[in-house]
C-alpha cells in the first residue's frame, strides 16, 4: 500500500527536485557549450553573443585541423602509452603491496603502514622529487619519468587492503590446505573477489594519467613525448593555434583559433567520458567495499 506523504515531506521532495533539477543544468552546460562551440562556424561563433543552446552553422572544420595536428597526434599516442602502461604497472604493484599488508601474519605490516600513512601528510617536496628522478634515476625527458614515482598511491593502496583484508581468512586457509601457495591464492581467490575495488582502481589510476599534466611539465623537453593534456594546455593558455591556422586572415586566424580550442577540448575529453559509464556501476559499491570495515 502506498504511504501518503505529509505536506512537509511534499515540500521537501519538491525542493529537492528543484535544487537537483538546477545542478543537473549547471553541471551539464559547460559540457554542452563547449560541444555546441566545437561543432559552430567559427565566424558565427565569434558573432554570438549570450548562451550557445545550439550549434551555430553545424560544421566539423575545426576537428579536421585538430586532428590533422601532429601534436595532437602524437600527444594522444604518449597518453594512450602513460594511461595503459601505466595503469596496469598502478594495479600490479598496489594488489601486491595490498594483499601483503592485509594478511595478519606478515610482521612488518603495522609499521610499514605507517610509513605509508605518513607519506600522504608530509614528503620532500618538488626539488628533491625532481633531483631524484632527473638526476639521480636519469628518467627525465622520458615517459617513465611520468608512471614509476607515482606507481603506488598510499590512498588507493589502502582502500584495496581493508578490501582484501575483509575476504575471508578460512577461505583463503582452505586454500593453503589444499596446497596452493600466496601466489596462486591472490589471483585466483583474492583478485576475482575484488573485481569492484580493481574496476574503481583502474578507474582512479587511469583518469589521474589521462589528466595529469604537471609532471610533463617538471620533467618532458622533447615535445614529441608531451602528452595529450599539455598540447592542450599549450593551445588554450598559450594560444599556440598557428599551426592549424595557416593561410586564414587575421581576423579568421582568431575566430578559428576559438573554435579549434574548444574542438581540442572536447579530442582530449570524450575518451575518458566514453570509459566512465562502463566502470560507473563498480565505483560506489567498489569504495564503500575498501572504505568500511566491520
Amino acid at each position: 500500500m502506498r504511504m501518503k506523504r505529509s505536506i512537509g515531506e511534499r515540500l521537501f521532495g519538491g525542493a529537492n527536485a528543484i535544487l537537483m533539477t538546477g545542478l543537473i543544468i549547471v553541471t551539464l552546460y559547460p559540457l554542452l557549450h563547449v560541444l555546441n562551440a566545437s561543432l559552430s562556424d567559427s565566424g558565427q561563433l565569434m558573432a554570438h553573443r549570450g548562451l550557445l543552446l545550439f550549434p551555430k552553422g553545424i560544421t566539423m572544420e575545426s576537428y579536421k585541423l585538430v586532428l590533422s595536428n601532429p601534436n595532437i597526434l602524437s600527444g594522444y599516442r604518449n597518453t594512450i602509452f602513460i594511461v595503459v602502461v601505466g595503469t596496469a604497472l598502478n594495479l600490479l604493484f598496489t594488489i601486491l603491496g595490498a594483499y601483503t599488508l592485509s594478511r595478519k601474519s606478515f610482521m612488518l605490516r603495522n609499521p610499514i603502514m605507517l610509513a605509508i600513512v605518513f607519506t600522504m601528510f608530509f614528503n620532500g617536496g618538488i626539488i628533491p622529487s625532481y633531483l631524484l628522478i632527473n638526476n639521480t634515476l636519469h628518467m627525465g625527458n622520458s615517459l617513465w619519468a611520468l608512471i614509476v614515482p607515482g606507481l603506488i598511491s598510499s590512498y588507493n593502496l589502502i582502500i584495496m587492503r581493508t578490501s582484501f583484508a575483509e575476504i575471508s581468512e578460512s577461505l583463503l586457509e582452505s586454500a593453503r590446505i589444499d596446497g596452493a601457495g600466496e601466489v596462486l591464492i591472490l589471483w585466483r581467490i583474492v583478485v576475482p573477489l575484488s573485481m569492484p575495488v580493481i574496476a574503481v582502481m583502474i578507474l582512479f589510476y587511469g583518469v589521474g594519467h589521462w589528466n595529469s599534466w604537471f609532471s610533463a611539465i617538471l620533467y618532458i623537453r622533447d615535445r614529441n613525448l608531451f602528452p595529450l593534456q599539455l598540447v592542450l594546455r599549450e593551445i588554450l593558455i598559450q594560444n599556440s593555434t598557428d599551426s592549424m591556422t595557416t593561410g586564414a586572415t587575421a581576423m579568421d586566424k582568431e575566430a578559428i583559433g576559438e573554435s579549434v580550442k574548444y574542438a581540442t577540448v572536447m579530442v582530449a575529453t570524450l575518451p575518458i567520458l566514453f570509459i566512465y559509464p562502463f566502470l560507473q556501476k563498480y565505483f560506489v559499491k567498489g569504495v564503500m567495499i575498501g572504505a568500511i570495515k566491520e
